[in-house]
């Protein structure tokens, strides 16, 4: 399976098509931390707001224009370009009471308080997001009524598409990587890579559990994860509070992020995962040589607050809340086909 080619779906196919972004205002994410600055330390905590700027390309620009060298300044998470983000970066200014530098057209500044460690990768309890689509082409009833769904239900946590690269080619170049056919210095690379490869990998796993309507219960032998948390735990032989548990959201089972040691599952799990990941021992060794942790992902995605309305007949707009790491458009995809049209990159 590609991780281009269209995955299951828990709710029914897509109800038409819609249109999503048709600008970055029509798409907007919240950084959301599970912390406050404490107002004093090294490291300056700097909320800004972004549209047309990719992460990186903004700390960057922090950098320059604080002075310091670019390892200074990090962030939690990587937001699109093409949107309205807000987000959370740091700056290590020991001993310096900076001025807050005027930034470049589309780059702003909202909030800035001194903290006492740096924002590391991944330091951020999710995101908010508020979406427009437009030019959909359903009915407002239906669409309610998978929303109820999703809702109630949630939706397969799969990795969104923009894990795999703009032309998708990110597995077959960690392929490659990984066999040796190329090499490249540039350990952010290099990481993308590693992490398409197990994003496709963990997709598989999931779609062989909605194909057989075991994404959102228990099977014999899974590792499950607490709702919103990493932590996992080996489910138990004839624990009968699992069902119930996965019932209340409270916990879900999980998929591999391969590599090596973690925690794994055994009996029909166990056999599920061996079954569909028979043919990739290869690509798996690598990523073991290749110095990854093995880990494990939740297989549903519980999605926060979810709350919409129509502000004309042929437009939805969506808001909802997702744990860190989880994609938006995995939610919309069940419920409509969803394209862009996004200009090109200058």
């Amino acid at each position: 399976m590609s991780a281009l080619r269209p995955l299951p779906y828990a709710h029914g196919e897509p109800l038409g098509r819609a249109l999503l972004r048709a600008s970055p205002e029509d798409f907007r994410v919240f950084e959301e931390l599970p912390f406050s600055p404490t107002g004093a330390g090294e490291h300056l905590m700097l909320r800004v707001r972004k549209r047309g700027w990719n992460t990186d390309a903004v700390a960057g620009l922090l950098a320059q224009r604080f002075g310091v060298g670019r390892q200074a300044v990090s962030y939690a998470g990587l937001k699109d370009r093409w949107a309205v983000t807000e987000q959370w970066f740091s700056v290590h200014l020991p001993g310096t009471e900076a001025a807050l530098p005027a930034l470049d057209e589309g780059v702003e500044i909202l909030q800035a308080a001194r903290h006492d460690r740096k924002l590391r990768r991944g330091a951020l309890s999710g995101n908010r997001f508020s979406l427009r689509l437009r030019a959909v082409e359903s009915a407002a009833a239906p669409l309610s009524a998978r929303l109820g769904l999703i809702a109630r239900l949630g939706v397969p946590n799969y990795f969104g598409e923009q894990r795999f690269g703009r032309s998708g080619d990110n597995v077959s170049r960690a392929r490659a990587l990984l066999a040796g056919e190329f090499r490249t210095r540039n350990r952010n690379l290099r990481g993308i890579l590693y992490s398409a490869a197990r994003s496709e990998l963990f997709n598989r796993v999931l779609a062989a559990r909605l194909a057989q309507r075991s994404w959102d219960r228990p099977l014999e032998g899974d590792v499950m994860m607490l709702d919103g948390r990493s932590a996992c735990f080996s489910g138990e032989p004839g624990d009968t509070a699992l069902a119930r548990r996965m019932a209340l959201m409270d916990i879900h089972p999980t998929g591999p992020l391969p590599g090596k040691g973690g925690l794994e599952p055994v009996g029909a799990a166990g056999e599920l995962e061996q079954q569909v990941l028979a043919d990739e021992a290869e690509l798996i060794a690598g990523l073991v040589r290749a110095g990854l942790d093995g880990a494990r992902r939740a297989l549903r995605l519980r999605v926060g607050g979810l709350r919409w309305h129509f502000p004309a007949p042929d437009q939805l707009q969506l808001d909802f809340s997702l744990p860190a790491g989880a994609y938006a458009t995995a939610v919309v995809r069940e419920l409509c086909a969803a394209y862009e049209e996004k200009p090109e990159p200058a």
